[in-house]
């Protein structure tokens, strides 16, 4: 079984995670599945725009808790958990192919993460995002600590990391940080016919705009994904982080 999908319609690619009985919550597997797919869609010369989302109430709960002592074992296996959720991040915004994110239920963590690396994104109502990550004495990765304060500003990023709020579709739209929130039944359509629109333009024009605006002229966002991935290890090997983990799925199974 794989916990990432990807069927072609025409010129565009849907990617689907499919791990819906734990809200598509990240484990090892479902990263390198999700690699893989990407992978196909951008190597696939018949695609010129891919569709990102999420099979059942959720598109990512963020990392799998239930994990956590697996990801935290050994320095090699923290290094191989967090290298892998950072690749994500370069499949979806270091390639020539505009992203478009359908985005519906949880997008937590390491989901609000892979929310901002679309190119656009088609939010459903019932759309809930929130960084834990302070929470639970981890780190942000996706390269957000680029991306976000370049959207919202540096205090209102610092608010939504420090504090850890539940952010709904529409605070997320009034910040810049989706473009459309739709009704859930429509995400998906929505999501297409923009993609179907998007498809219509220039290959050529739209891949060197992708190219130059996320990797060329931003060397930066590269620079913080190394940076990301040193804190995100030092954070994983910290034994307040495994307490912290501990007790949230403590209270979560009582």
């Amino acid at each position: 079984m794989s916990y990432a999908t990807v069927v072609n319609q025409g010129a565009v690619s849907v990617v689907t995670l499919k791990r819906p009985e734990r809200l598509n919550a990240i484990s090892g597997e479902l990263l390198e599945d999700l690699h893989r797919t990407l992978e196909q869609a951008n190597h696939d010369t018949s695609t010129s725009v891919i569709v990102f989302t999420g099979e059942g109430r959720a598109f990512c709960a963020g990392d799998d808790l239930k994990e956590f002592d697996r990801q935290s074992e050994s320095d090699a296996s923290i290094r191989e958990h967090i290298e892998r959720i950072q690749r994500i991040t370069r499949d979806l915004m270091f390639n020539d192919k505009p992203v478009i994110g359908a985005i519906h239920g949880f997008a937590v963590g390491g989901g609000f993460e892979w929310l901002m690396n679309c190119d656009l994104v088609v939010a459903a109502d019932d759309l809930v995002c929130f960084f834990p990550e302070m929470e639970w004495g981890q780190f942000v990765t996706g390269g957000v600590t680029h991306l976000l304060p370049n959207v919202v500003g540096y205090q209102r990023a610092m608010e939504l990391w420090l504090l850890g709020e539940r952010q709904s579709a529409t605070q997320l739209l009034a910040c810049g940080i989706v473009n459309r929130v739709v009704p859930h039944a429509r995400m998906l359509d929505t999501a297409l016919d923009l993609a179907q629109r998007v498809a219509s333009r220039s290959n050529l024009s739209v891949s060197m705009l992708k190219r130059l605006v996320n990797q060329q002229m931003s060397s930066v966002l590269a620079d913080s994904l190394d940076l990301e991935t040193r804190a995100a290890i030092t954070a994983f090997k910290s034994p307040d982080a495994a307490l912290r983990v501990r007790g949230f799925t403590t209270r979560k199974s009582s």
